[in-house]
């Protein structure tokens, strides 16, 4: 254990020397890349799956003649495993992969199809994944499939139990250009399992929990989860130690965790997108921005207000009424303040009796979310623009702007715009809502995946901005492959080779090196659990830079201290806040840019 500290505090020293600029060429062009909790990048090409050290690009490992989508590639989330749907002629298999080797930790041939979500309790050692098989088509509304959720013991692999959920619609991974090309779909339209208290819950048919070892089922809640042609429409589930809180088909409804009754109804509230409880007030927002599942586009779904609602009882203390359209999402500035913005004003509302005692104009184009920088001031923002307001007086503070640019093709670019915007709730904030001292109730106590965090396409920023603390990372980490020896201090043993591993860097460096670099990685992870990131991208004209790229704004101050020229369009990058790094594909190269 000494020597493993020893190894740790020299990574956090040397943090300065990741900040640089690589490029990694490889075999064909790049399909899809995506990060992970250590720092690794997951690439796939048209020939083979690549692990990149992201501090340097160096190639971890590549499996060969491999050609994977999006789907078909998840890290679990709290370890270091990735899953690959893998198939190969007539056979098809699920694979669970060392992120740091490649080497194959367990594989079941039982279970098939693209990984679409998932939920990891380690501490009872349970993996549940949810498949789809086909899912594939033009970028549409009303596709459909019957999803499989499978139970694994997360370290072996074996299979305890599965349900087959009933038929529901998907959501399109992105919206290309030509309508008529094929996509993958996923599940990103609805929230993702959740375990809790020993119980496996899921929201895809209203809501349903099975015992999380047998699969033996005690709550089937059946109801619309989402308004037809919409995505996220309700709200993402609240439990608390006896209740869990769900909402759909316009009501709110706490049910029993022991029992699976229903303790008590609210009726005729609207679309209920969002919820927030405080106490034993639960905080209900109606009406918002959705993402149009034909399309892609966000729209704007009324009636727009914000009610109370007492949690033990379901009664209705107060509604108000007086939003127009574009609500953002809730933000409690205090114990005693709602701050809220619509289309055009800054609303601030007495959270005791739902009387405004403030209103302000924003002056923000379409403003599309809202949230709470380190000072508590609340900060509203689009997809050009943000700015900056004090919770008390309703002052501006400060104000940046940073216009899309007018050249390119228009859906490119808006969803390169949207995508810059939403790096902050992907990676930024675990703890925006709410100042610190307002206690809320957490909505998922398990470790949750989703892939909506890492859609190239997903333009509303609003429900990223209000499940954003979902797939953030925890203190709570578990290694099953080569990674597992460093906590002991011990230098990794050799492994036993997975077939079509090639290119592995622990097999070319020298043994003494490699729990060095491996101790960086569990670095990468555990920094990546207590940041808070800062700065708002925006997709814009670099004057400086002669050409187009990104500006970060810092929330907290409105300065605009960092720029990323990026020559090359490509609606699919991602960040990494611990390395000051961001990561762009052209054909077959990725490139990392420094973001200091």
């Amino acid at each position: 254990m000494k020597l493993s500290c020893t190894l740790l505090l020299f990574v956090l020293s040397s943090l300065p020397a990741f900040a640089q600029s690589w490029t990694a060429k490889l075999d064909k062009d790049i399909r899809f890349y995506q990060s992970t909790e250590l720092g690794v990048i997951v690439v796939g090409t048209e020939k083979s799956l690549y692990a990149i050290d992201g501090s340097n690009g160096e190639i971890l490992w590549r499996r060969k003649d491999t050609s994977l989508d999006e789907t078909d590639v998840a890290p679990v989330p709290g370890t270091d495993l990735v899953l690959l749907s893998l198939e190969k002629g007539d056979k098809a298999r699920i694979e669970a992969v060392d992120l740091l080797s490649g080497d194959s930790i367990w594989r079941s041939d039982k279970i098939k199809g693209a990984v679409m979500q998932m939920s990891v309790d380690p501490e009872i050692n349970l993996l549940a994944v949810v498949l789809a098989k086909d899912a594939k088509n033009r970028a549409r509304d009303g596709f459909k499939r019957r999803p499989l959720l499978h139970v694994l013991d997360l370290a072996t692999g074996d299979e305890l139990w599965k349900y087959e959920v009933g038929e529901v619609e998907m959501m399109p991974a992105r919206w290309p250009e030509d309508s008529g090309k094929e996509v993958d779909y996923t599940l990103d339209n609805y929230y993702p399992p959740a375990f809790v208290g020993g119980r496996l819950y899921a929201f895809y048919e209203g809501v349903t929990s099975f015992d999380a070892r047998t699969g033996k089922e005690r709550l089937r809640e059946k109801y619309r989860v989402n308004e037809e042609g919409l995505a996220l429409s309700e709200a993402e589930p609240i439990f608390t130690e006896s209740l869990l809180y769900v909402s759909g088909h316009g009501r709110v409804r706490a049910i029993s965790r022991r029992t699976g009754d229903t303790e008590w109804e609210a009726k005729d509230l609207g679309r209920t997108p969002e919820m927030i409880l405080v106490g034993d007030v639960l905080y209900v927002r109606t009406g918002g921005q959705f993402t149009r599942l034909k399309d892609g586009e966000t729209i704007e779904r009324g009636s727009y207000g914000v009610s109370a609602i007492d949690a033990l009882t379901g009664k209705v203390l107060w509604r108000y009424k007086g939003a127009d359209k574009g609500i953002t999402n809730l933000l409690l500035p205090d114990r005693n303040t709602i701050a809220i913005a619509d289309r055009d004003d800054l609303i601030l509302l007495d959270a005791n009796n739902g009387k405004r005692t403030n209103r302000f104009p924003h002056k923000i184009e379409r403003a599309s979310f809202g949230l709470l920088n380190d000072r508590g001031d609340v900060v509203i923002g689009g997809q050009s623009e943000i700015a900056g307001f004090d919770r008390v007086t309703g002052r501006q503070l400060w104000r940046a702007r940073h216009t899309p640019p007018g050249r390119g093709i228009f859906r490119t670019v808006a969803a390169i715009t949207a995508r810059a915007a939403s790096l902050y709730f992907r990676f930024g904030a675990p703890a925006m809502t709410a100042v610190r001292g307002v206690q809320i109730a957490r909505s998922v106590t398990s470790l949750s995946w989703s892939g909506l965090a890492a859609r190239s396409s997903f333009s509303n920023l609003q429900s990223l901005a209000t499940a954003q603390a979902r797939n953030y990372a925890t203190s709570r980490f578990r290694q099953f492959g080569i990674a597992s020896r460093v906590r002991g201090g011990s230098l990794p043993r050799p492994q036993p080779r997975t077939i079509d591993i090639e290119d592995r860097l622990l097999d070319r460096i020298d043994p003494s090196r490699q729990l060095d670099r491996l101790s960086r990685f569990l670095w990468h992870r555990e920094r990546l659990a207590t940041l808070r990131g800062q700065w708002m991208y925006f997709y814009t004209d670099l004057d400086r830079r002669d050409g187009n790229g990104l500006a970060g704004v810092n929330v907290n101050s409105g300065r605009t201290e960092r720029e990323v020229r990026l020559p090359d369009i490509d609606e699919r990058f991602v960040t990494d806040e611990v390395l000051n790094l961001m990561f762009v594909a052209s054909g077959n190269r990725l490139a990392a840019h420094s973001l200091n």
